[in-house]
């Protein structure tokens, strides 16, 4: 008989943690990492910026002794860091503890980097600053007068099919597709149909941690009420103190921009840590939104590690016999049931109630 040939994926593997802000993925990661001989790539926009620790809820120096952990702490906070400056680090972190043959645990909430991560980036030209501040100028005058949405609704007259899958509160996303529009004249949906997202260089399990609605807003809650504890009010002072103002960007992300009014005493850390918590709830909301969106994400509830490290034991040794048989849920079941199905299951078990 002809001899066998190997047929498994030649490609070096990824496992992606990601899930909604407070999920309890920085832990895991850990654990993941220290039982399988991995380093963890970091995937958080915010947890890029040196002196932002407390409102990013960025891994202990503790935790970070425990395994190599990469792209923390690699710009300021008054510089522009870009999902493409993030693509072109992160695959080069990744293809050193390959060389040391480790395996990458790729873990954060933003869907962005870990899109420009595993797919490759829609070639679009030098971003230009000029458009881009005058569209964020035009959006906060918008805003001012009460009309946030304005912009949307020029993406949709101009880009329908951008407009469509951009939701009209991610400033961020439609300012950047009407940048490529006056730059190039070309629509962003048209562009990104033609990337197609073909660059693919690494073998993937994507894992979503989600505890379930009520108990994500347990952890969303003890969370912030812990930030407000460890000191964010004196780590703003120290950022504005270094000269970080509050118009920077990093500064109007969630918990920073909460506690600037209180830094100009126009505000309670009462009235912040409401505020704070309301906020975050609704980010995690909009996270889930955007995983349940994204092709072959597994999604597990935290407490169900020993399901976890099963899973990923089977994706490390090339086994993909069974996943769905052993209680995986694909992103289309999880969209289909939502979350609050999964709320239902009872109490669960606290062993990764550290926040992701």
């Amino acid at each position: 008989m002809p001899a066998e040939t190997d047929q498994r994926d030649p490609r070096p593997p990824v496992v992606v943690i990601t899930g909604p802000t407070a999920s309890g993925k920085t832990e895991l990661a850990i654990a993941l990492a220290e039982r399988f001989d991995g380093e963890i790539v970091n995937a958080d926009s915010m947890q890029v910026f040196r002196h932002m620790d407390i409102g990013t809820a960025k891994p202990t120096a503790e935790e970070r002794r425990r395994v190599p952990h990469h792209l923390f702490d690699v710009a300021n906070p008054d510089e522009h860091y870009s999902a493409g400056r993030y693509a072109q680090e992160a695959r080069a972190a990744a293809a050193a503890i390959h060389a040391r043959g480790h395996v990458v645990f790729l873990t954060g909430g933003t869907g962005l980097y870990i899109r420009a991560f595993l797919d490759g980036l829609v070639e679009t030209g030098r971003a230009d600053p000029h458009i881009r501040e005058r569209l964020e100028r035009e959006q906060s005058r918008a805003e001012g007068e009460g009309d946030p949405t304005r912009l949307h609704r020029r993406l949709a007259e101009f880009d329908p099919e951008a407009a469509d899958k951009i939701h009209p509160n991610d400033v961020r996303r439609v300012v950047r597709a009407l940048e490529i529009l006056e730059q190039s004249g070309q629509r962003a949906s048209s562009v990104r149909d033609a990337h197609g997202f073909r660059d693919r260089p690494f073998r993937v399990l994507h894992l979503c941690i989600d505890p379930g609605r009520e108990a994500l807003h347990e952890r969303i809650a003890r969370r912030s009420k812990a930030m407000i504890d460890g000191g964010l009010l004196r780590e703003v002072r120290q950022l504005r103190e270094l000269g970080y103002g509050p118009e920077l960007r990093p500064m109007q992300a969630i918990g920073y921009r909460h506690i600037q009014p209180v830094v100009d005493g126009a505000d309670t850390l009462v009235n912040a840590l409401a505020a704070l918590e309301t906020d975050t709830r609704r980010f995690a909301r909009r996270q889930r939104t955007w995983i349940r969106a994204v092709p072959d994400v597994e999604w597990f509830d935290p407490a169900d590690a020993d399901a976890i490290f099963a899973r990923v034991e089977r994706f490390l040794a090339g086994d993909e016999t069974g996943a769905r048989e052993q209680g995986v849920q694909t992103a289309t079941a999880e969209a289909e049931r939502g979350p609050s199905r999964r709320d239902a299951r009872g109490t669960r078990s606290r062993a990764a109630e550290s926040a992701g």
